[in-house]
């Protein structure tokens, strides 16, 4: 999990950072400001080379994991990588329950102002916190029913 967050957030950050990046490749996936679960992968191809299939690679090789473990492995990163982008926050979700980047801490990430912070996934926050990408939400019931994720302003 170590290593696949840091993977997945160095790369997912560069290609915010790098323009030619964001513009021709990343920025297909933000297309969805209100992420889906079936959104979750969609991605331009080279993203999906460079984060999930050589994130994979490198996660799978350096943990030394055997081909069995690394089926349940990444089975369970890709169902966490659609439940963070399905849009809702169920009671007894347990992947609300064991992380707090979850559904509404990336879909801070996908509002059009918070494109530059909560980087981090599929499992932890470290590495916003850690590099000052973390952006504080809080959730706000709505009148018509459930929440809704809104960005707590930190000032810098």
């Amino acid at each position: 999990m170590f290593v696949m967050d840091t993977w997945q957030y160095l790369i997912h950050r560069y290609m915010h950072v790098n323009r030619f990046l964001y513009r021709h490749v990343h920025s297909q996936h933000h297309k969805l400001v209100v992420p889906y679960a079936i959104g979750a992968l969609y991605n331009h191809p080279l993203e999906g080379l460079l984060l999930d299939t050589v994130g994979g690679a490198i996660s799978f090789l350096v943990s030394g994991m055997t081909p069995k473990t690394s089926v349940f492995f990444f089975s369970f990163a890709v169902i966490k990588t659609v439940d963070d982008h399905c849009g809702l926050r169920l009671p007894g979700n347990p992947f609300h329950l064991l992380f707090r980047n979850n559904t509404a801490y990336h879909d801070i990430h996908h509002q059009l102002h918070g494109t530059k912070y909560n980087f981090s996934q599929p499992f932890f926050m470290m590495w916003d916190k850690f590099l000052g990408t973390y952006m504080p939400f809080t959730l706000v019931k709505r009148p018509d029913g459930g929440f809704e994720a809104r960005p707590i302003r930190h000032e810098s």
